[in-house]
């Protein structure tokens, strides 16, 4: 049996969760919330917290699998909720981020002592392994680790390299905040894992800096949503502007300068959508670029899929991504992505049939490639077909087949 945690239980965590109740290797999944959809209580929050809360609805095929530590993370969400930032600190605030991956770490572990021969194994992830792989390998048990974005080294030389070219875009870059004690915890829990799971080859190419990996690491790509209902992408009406979209967090990690350099040297006949919260650190350039381009800060995530399905492109330069999910997210909505490298992009597509995969830092060529789109509609309508084609190919029974064949394996060696 596998204990299983993450604070939050987002899309692939659940359906890891899922994979393993499946297979009946979930012994036990460890997490913060995970309300039931129908408690009264729900109907009292505000209807941010609650919408929060119920993204995190406890999934029928989990029921009595789950055990919750949620004091900390209401906490976070509470006081974010209210502006008050001194509880949430990074790394340091009793109810910041850290707060809660370290306190539920350390729940897990202690459930490992509370249960003795039941578990065979534990599947945890970054930044919240290092006590729960310490109590399993003192305990014979086998240790699998989730690694859902690229190795921190990589990512500390790539976002430093960026400071400097685009000071006035640094405050955005989140991930150079780190102390070296939370550094030192992600190589810990590296270093203690038997095998690592992600889901890309970019992923899996930043572990060649790490002083020392597992001998296995195992690539299963994340899934896509279904096709939506009329199963076409958009059609561009002639004169009309080109839709390009972007979602994700609006900081430089993920490229946003580079998109707006493109599209402002475009000018009219392109019409830019950003969706995704700014960050707190103030940023000159992000501010009025959220003044000139039509902003959605927040949205729930059928309406996410709405957005895409009416544009006509998207776009995603990240500088350092795990995967990013928006991008089978958008092919599956019958958008033609163009992308980098640095992103799951080059496990996904072909060149030139469902979009196009552009440098980091490049906003020449993004443009170059949203010209050609707009220039062509039959080609970019056809390009949007393919991907949408092409995402039915990347589905989550997939990825939890993959998921449980691997980790029954690991397990029980």
């Amino acid at each position: 049996m596998i204990l299983l945690s993450h604070p939050t239980g987002n899309a692939n965590v659940r359906n890891a969760a899922g994979a393993l109740a499946a297979a009946g290797l979930l012994g036990e999944f460890h997490t913060c919330l995970a309300p039931d959809p129908a408690a009264p209580w729900l109907r009292a929050l505000p209807a941010g917290l609650r919408r929060q809360a119920l993204r995190r609805a406890r999934p029928a095929e989990l029921a009595g699998l789950i055990k919750t530590r949620p004091w900390r993370e209401v906490g976070r969400l509470g006081f974010s909720a209210l502006g008050w930032n001194r509880w949430s600190r990074h790394e340091t605030g009793i109810f910041s981020v850290d707060g809660v991956y370290r306190d539920l770490d350390r729940a897990a572990a202690r459930r490992l002592l509370a249960r003795p021969g039941f578990f065979s194994g534990v599947y945890a992830y970054e930044d919240g392994a290092v006590e729960t792989f310490a109590t399993a390998r003192a305990r014979g048990l086998a240790t699998l680790y989730d690694l859902p974005i690229g190795y921190w080294r990589a990512a500390r030389r790539i976002l430093a390299e960026e400071a400097e070219r685009s000071p006035e875009w640094a405050g955005t870059l989140g991930g150079m905040r780190d102390s070296a004690a939370k550094l030192a915890r992600k190589d810990r829990e590296l270093e203690t894992a038997d095998a690592v799971f992600v889901a890309s080859s970019f992923t899996r190419a930043t572990l060649a800096g790490a002083p020392r990996v597992p001998a296995e690491t195992i690539v299963i790509p994340y899934g896509a949503p279904p096709r939506p209902a009329g199963g076409e992408p958009a059609r561009r009406a002639p004169g009309e502007p080109l839709r390009v979209l972007f979602v994700g967090s609006l900081g430089q990690r993920k490229g946003l300068r580079y998109l707006l350099e493109a599209v402002d040297a475009l000018g009219p006949g392109f019409a830019l959508t950003l969706i995704g919260t700014a960050p707190a650190a103030p940023c000159a350039p992000l501010a009025a670029a959220l003044r000139r381009h039509r902003h959605l800060p927040s949205l729930p995530h059928a309406a996410i899929l709405d957005e895409m399905s009416r544009h006509h492109v998207f776009v995603f330069p990240s500088l350092f991504e795990g995967f990013g999910l928006v991008l089978l997210e958008a092919m599956a909505c019958g958008l033609p992505i163009i992308a980098t490298p640095h992103t799951a992009a080059p496990d996904l597509i072909t060149e030139n049939r469902e979009g196009n995969i552009v440098p980091i830092r490049d906003p020449e060529a993004i443009a170059s490639r949203l010209l050609t789109l707009a220039g062509d509609e039959e080609r970019r309508f056809a390009m949007g077909r393919s991907a949408m084609l092409r995402a039915a190919d990347f589905t989550w029974e997939k990825y939890r087949a993959s998921l449980a064949r691997e980790v029954s394996r690991l397990a029980n060696r």
